[in-house]
């Protein structure tokens, strides 16, 4: 396993990352038990998580997934063996996860209930990347590609690092990370910590695969003139790219068969540039959700690449996928159909 550094914190991270958001809804306690044993086994030393997992979001079942990996920590005893990650969600109208039945947001009341519940249901006393899992203010993110009206913002991203800030001091937290954030929101934060001395953004955690590489443009920079790097999430766009839903397929106890939720990668354009992925994978004789995960383990400014299995066929396979070679003809011809269908799905 291929270990790189989470920007300037010194850890070392695996660059594949156990992704654990179906615990609790797809899967078990104990086939999630299951897939962390393997994946420590395998190397992999980087679990991320959130405090609104369970997916899809439901008020019963969420911070199971969290729970599910306290336990784990609890029962085996190895809370050291994991660089842990989770987040905070942001402004929302979901008002199941504060205690009064408000709304969320990041402001510092909502953030310290947030991550006292976070740490308890981890079960342990510091989470090593605390994560806003989406922005406080408007932003384009989640699917929407059209320019909107933005507004101004709630909580300022001085006020949220602030608090952020006083986790680390308190040491709560070690570092911290963004998620589904753009290039201004990911400047805004390095220029404030910079100035101020404060906790400095270490990764950005934002959506990446065939369909959707909109990182390139922008913060793919930043990943090298500011040691803060992608965290990727939906390498398979969210399953798509395995090619299993092609021809109107619903395969049994998948994502789509169970919940739908998959309007982002059903857009104009995306069937038929999936449908070219999965014949370049063909033509090279390889597994085509291997050739995915693998294109985007291997690009210079991921950090470590986040994938999610229901199965342990599908987590061997996605660990299997850091042996295959994405030759120099395999990405030009991956290229190739990317410049004609150009991300379809951000």
């Amino acid at each position: 396993m291929e270990y790189r550094k989470l920007g300037r914190s010194g850890i070392d991270v695996s660059a594949i990352c156990l992704g654990t958001m179906t615990w609790g809804q797809q899967n078990t306690q104990a086939e999630g038990f299951e897939q962390m044993d393997y994946a420590l086994e395998q190397g992999i030393n980087f679990f991320d998580t959130a405090e609104l997992y369970s997916i899809p979001p439901k008020a019963d079942t969420q911070g199971s997934t969290e729970t599910i990996i306290g336990n784990y920590f609890a029962e085996r005893k190895n809370r050291d063996k994991v660089i842990l990650a989770s987040k905070v969600v942001g402004r929302s109208g979901m008002n199941w996860f504060r205690a009064d039945g408000s709304n969320t947001q990041l402001n510092r009341a909502n953030m310290e209930e947030a991550l006292n519940n976070s740490l308890r249901r981890l079960q342990t006393d510091y989470i090593d990347l605390y994560q806003l899992h989406w922005p406080d203010r408007p932003t384009l993110a989640f699917g929407a590609a059209v320019f909107k009206d933005m507004g101004g913002e709630k909580n300022t991203i001085a006020e949220i690092l602030d608090v952020l800030d006083g986790f680390v001091k308190a040491g709560k937290i070690r570092h911290i990370g963004l998620s589904n954030e753009s290039s201004w929101g990911t400047a805004k934060f390095l220029q404030l910590s910079e100035v101020n001395g404060q906790a400095r953004v270490q990764s950005v955690q934002n959506a990446y695969n065939f369909l959707n590489r909109a990182y390139e443009y922008g913060l793919a920079e930043f990943a090298h003139r500011e040691d803060c790097g992608l965290l990727a999430y939906s390498p398979l766009a969210q399953g798509i790219l395995s090619g299993k839903y092609l021809n109107g397929a619903k395969p049994a106890g998948a994502r789509k068969t169970l919940f739908g939720r998959m309007d982002r990668y059903e857009t104009p354009g995306a069937v038929e540039a999936t449908t070219k992925y999965v014949q370049i994978a063909k033509d090279f004789g390889v597994d085509a959700a291997q050739m995915a995960n693998q294109f985007v383990t291997t690009r210079s400014f991921v950090t470590s690449n986040i994938f999610g299995a229901t199965t342990m066929e599908q987590l061997k396979s996605v660990i299997d996928s850091v042996n295959l070679d994405i030759t120099e003809e395999m990405e030009a011809a991956i290229n190739a159909v990317h410049a004609v269908h150009t991300n379809p799905c951000v």
